[in-house]
């Protein structure tokens, strides 16, 4: 098992699911009050998901997952606290306590 792919897309998958939460909290207060943060996190945001994506076609690739499985860690990318979820199921898989479903 490679594990530096599964590790690097651990390493961003927790980072980039809080800074998902932020840009969304931030956006609703940035209507809704003066403060404005969306010009700061929106970009840092956009760096971590473009890491995430490079990161999880690396781990595809790599682990060789199933179709089911590669969505699933895409999927959760882009949903509030998905990248929390999938850095923990990534961790089990890179202690081997999850066996990587693979096609």
């Amino acid at each position: 098992m490679n594990r530096s792919a599964v590790h690097r897309l651990r390493l961003i998958s927790a980072p980039e699911g809080i800074s998902f939460v932020l840009l969304l909290i931030c956006t609703a207060l940035k209507y809704n009050t003066s403060f404005n943060a969306v010009p700061v996190l929106g970009p840092l945001h956009g760096t971590l998901f473009i890491l995430y994506v490079v990161f999880w076609i690396q781990a595809w690739q790599t682990q060789k997952w199933d179709t089911k499985r590669g969505v699933l860690l895409f999927v959760l990318s882009v949903l509030p606290f998905g990248g929390i979820y999938a850095e923990r199921t990534l961790a089990q898989e890179e202690r081997g306590e999850l066996e990587p479903a693979t096609a």
